[in-house]
């Protein structure tokens, strides 16, 4: 029988394989659960890789902080970062010889989330164009081998980057309010910034595609909710066709994290380049049958991920559960890495991950 390891890149490789790669995410779980002290007896003194070794799963390297840390971005000296905790959070100021941004984070103890963010003007986009146009990025090697020893069998290197044009502005620079206005108010200073994310994204491309990791995601977080098909026509479909084809020249496969409402952008996943999908969420947590998304990738794309992450939650049953996994199975194996759209929440039943563990350990393909 393979291992994980192997099973990860066979699947992206579309080579034989002999049984499913089941792979939930588990970390925010494990850690939520560890943080509040509900994390159950039998995982108490374990690792975060052992609870995964002892639920019998494959292990996404990047969901549990693995090879990502490998692609280093730094700045220039003449860049300084100043933290401060206040009361109303962490504030972070970012200094330039062209100026200062400034945002705030708010935590508690398990979570937090960004209540100001950097870009919040016209003013602001000088700032942000010089952090881009000096970032430098390189490769750690050492720290690689050295997650690659912590991960050994348990699945296949694979890491995330920082999020594509209109995804990171919406999610790291300015949100999703502000984006909007200033595109609309704004429109030849924005289009300005979202091409030199693109032209100075190059740097962590010719990065990417001289590292050793094989399978790499592009960790944008994509919902239709908030992106038309107007705007995913605009910038993210060139995008992902101009770097999917840099990744396959250079012999990698890449994938995408689309995590919201996909109904109008599914039509797009074939055009798109990329070898798979991640975290694409069928009813009833999402707003697509997993009919159409069989339609949306075709035969050749890869499905990661694929039962809601609802149906880890006490009120769905173990019968619905496993049916609903081995029509998922039938459905899309051998073009399917098998796990939860997109993670088990933190009150979620972690006895259904070892659960489905037993489901996939006999059953054909």
């Amino acid at each position: 029988m393979m291992t994980f390891r192997e099973l990860n890149l066979a699947i992206f490789r579309h080579q034989p394989i002999d049984h499913v790669l089941w792979q939930p995410c588990i970390s925010n779980w494990i850690h939520t659960n560890r943080t509040q002290g509900t994390l159950p007896s039998p995982h108490v003194s374990l690792s975060d890789l052992e609870i995964c070794d002892e639920l019998d799963c494959s292990v996404r390297a990047y969901d549990l902080g693995l090879c990502n840390p490998c692609l280093r971005i730094e700045y220039p000296d003449d860049v300084q970062v100043v933290q401060q905790k206040t009361p109303a959070g962490r504030r972070t100021c970012i200094r330039t010889p062209v100026g200062a941004v400034t945002s705030l984070t708010r935590s508690t103890a398990v979570t937090s989330a960004v209540t100001e963010f950097p870009l919040k003007t016209v003013a602001d986009i000088p700032v942000i164009e010089y952090l881009l146009e000096h970032q430098m990025v390189w490769w750690d090697q050492d720290l690689f081998e050295e997650h690659c020893q912590m991960l050994g069998e348990r699945g296949a290197p694979t890491l995330f980057f920082p999020r594509i044009n209109l995804q990171r502005l919406l999610i790291d620079y300015a949100g999703f309010e502000t984006t909007i206005f200033l595109l609309h108010d704004a429109p030849a200073a924005m289009h300005k910034l979202l091409e030199m994310i693109d032209r100075t994204d190059d740097k962590i491309y010719e990065v990417l595609c001289r590292c050793p990791v094989e399978i790499i995601n592009f960790g944008d977080n994509i919902a239709a909710d908030l992106i038309s098909p107007t705007l995913f026509e605009r910038w993210i479909l060139p995008y992902y066709q101009r770097r999917s084809a840099q990744f396959h020249k250079a012999g990698k496969k890449c994938h995408a994290h689309w995590d919201g409402a996909v109904k109008s952008l599914l039509p797009y996943c074939k055009d798109t380049g990329l070898d798979g999908i991640e975290a694409l969420t069928p009813l009833p947590q999402g707003d697509v049958t997993l009919e159409e998304i069989k339609a949306g990738l075709g035969e050749e794309m890869i499905l990661l991920d694929g039962i809601p992450a609802t149906h880890f939650l006490p009120n769905v049953s173990y019968q619905e559960l496993e049916r609903f996994t081995k029509q998922l199975i039938d459905m899309f194996a051998p073009n399917l890495v098998l796990g939860i759209s997109d993670e088990i929440s933190p009150p979620g039943d972690i006895e259904k991950v070892r659960f489905i563990s037993q489901i996939v350990a006999d059953y054909p393909i």
